[in-house]
């Protein structure tokens, strides 16, 4: 491998970059962000690779999700609360059906630049920029709106750690105490067909504790708090540059921007700036594994992203869709497992599955995401693999974004309240539900010999 430094990127094909007007101005910002204090810490970032080493080999799992794109609006206590309210409550779930601890991570606090198939869109015979996310730029289509505005940067930078301190606070301050998941509470638990599954759930858990606590005569440990991780694509460069740095008693460079950043699907060119960026931080990642990739070119990626083949390095996150993935995952698996590479495989069944209604609103169907997500758990599981995550896109919303569930949403129930402002998630109901669904099956493949001792959390 060549040199590396945080911005060696530079020398290569930067795709899915912004166009700006003003490189001077740019120039400025990323030199401000690189001054301001780191968003997470090396130690939290090491804490995490472990656990993903250990989600690797079966002994934990991975649950990644959140906002398709977060706004700059939205960054308020409710939505933020919301969401770590379902991701909690999700991640009770399939502790419970699994066995297995489970790793949160949250696709927010950064998630704030997107991909565009072209960098101009023309409405009624007027072109301007595409909106690439809130970091560069806003959705609405005026001028003024959609010019590339570095100072953005730093706004996307400031948001990022209020949603973080709102976090941490949280958690530290009790709300992801299982003694009290009052402070959970959606309006799922009130009206939905699957309540029943939950009340049931929590109530099991809840006398667990007290049993356990009675025999013990104190609290059970760790019991009060759970770690919790931010993710995000590291798609806009100079941002990720910026937020790049060593740090004291480490080797190695650190993206302190999130925990764990990923690759996406259109910028895996082996070649190209992103994988050159990526390759030399020291935090796990992820990359987007879809159809057009063939096992070598899989094989070359994960060579270059993971040369030490170290366990927690390398999530892959494979997404195909509900008809591709019988044909496109199992030369994956056989090919990773030919070479002896170390990955964690997790499930994203949301962006494979996306498709438009006759009235043109993008969806997705909640049995098509099931559906993929089942038939991962079977390939994996028959090519003597293990899926050790799932990704999803879901908000702790009442949203109508995607159809079917236990409630059956329609085509025709979408507009209610379709608030996304580029895909569509699952709703906190939906959310949990899938969680449900993930759990019973994850319970029948336990072995009995694996449920021998304590629960832990």
């Amino acid at each position: 491998m060549t040199h590396w430094t945080p911005s060696s990127w530079r020398n290569r094909e930067a795709k899915q970059q912004p166009i700006y007007q003003d490189q001077e101005a740019l120039d400025r910002v990323v030199e401000q962000l690189s001054k301001l204090p780191p968003l997470v810490t090396s130690w939290e970032i090491e804490t995490l690779k472990s656990q993903l080493a250990e989600a690797s080999e079966g002994r934990r799992f991975l649950l990644q999700g959140g906002d398709c794109a977060e706004v700059f609006c939205e960054c308020e206590s409710p939505v933020i609360a919301n969401k770590l309210k379902i991701l909690l409550q999700m991640s009770l779930v399939l502790v419970h059906g699994g066995k297995r601890r489970v790793i949160r991570v949250g696709r927010f606090a950064g998630q704030y630049a997107k991909p565009r198939s072209d960098d101009y869109e023309t409405r009624d015979g007027t072109t301007l920029p595409s909106y690439r996310g809130d970091l560069v730029n806003d959705i609405d289509f005026t001028e003024s709106n959609r010019y590339n505005d570095p100072e953005r940067l730093l706004r996307g930078y400031e948001r990022a750690a209020l949603t973080l301190n709102f976090v941490r606070s949280l958690v530290d301050g009790g709300f992801a105490d299982l003694h009290h998941p009052e402070y959970w509470d959606l309006d799922f638990v009130r009206h939905s067909p699957r309540s029943t599954d939950y009340q049931k759930l929590v109530e099991g858990i809840g006398d667990s504790l007290r049993f356990m606590e009675t025999l013990a005569g104190r609290q059970v440990g760790e019991i009060n708090r759970v770690d919790f991780f931010s993710s995000h694509e590291g798609l806009h460069l100079p941002y990720e540059q910026a937020q790049t740095r060593r740090v004291p008693h480490r080797s190695g460079w650190y993206n302190l921007a999130a925990h764990f950043p990923w690759i996406g699907m259109r910028t895996t060119d082996p070649g190209g700036a992103h994988v050159e960026y990526f390759r030399g931080i020291t935090n796990p990642i992820g990359m987007k594994v879809g159809a057009a990739m063939s096992p070598e070119l899989l094989i070359e990626l994960i060579s270059r992203l993971n040369p030490l083949n170290e366990a927690g390095r390398l999530t892959l996150i494979h997404r195909f869709g509900v008809d591709q993935i019988a044909t496109h995952l199992p030369p994956l698996i056989d090919a990773v497992r030919r070479e002896g590479k170390k990955v964690l495989w997790c499930c994203d069944p949301m962006h494979g599955n996306t498709i438009r209604t006759e009235v043109g609103l993008k969806t997705r169907r909640f049995d098509h995401i099931l559906s993929e997500l089942e038939q991962a758990f079977d390939i994996h599981s028959e090519a003597g693999s293990y899926l050790g995550g799932v990704h999803i896109e879901l908000t702790g919303d009442n949203v109508t974004e995607c159809t079917g569930g236990a409630r059956g949403l329609s085509d025709q129930g979408l507009t209610e309240s379709y608030k996304t402002f580029v895909d569509p998630r699952l709703n906190y109901e939906q959310a949990l539900e899938l969680a449900l669904r993930v759990a019973q099956r994850m319970n029948r493949m336990i072995d009995a010999a694996a449920l021998e001792g304590p629960m832990v959390f």
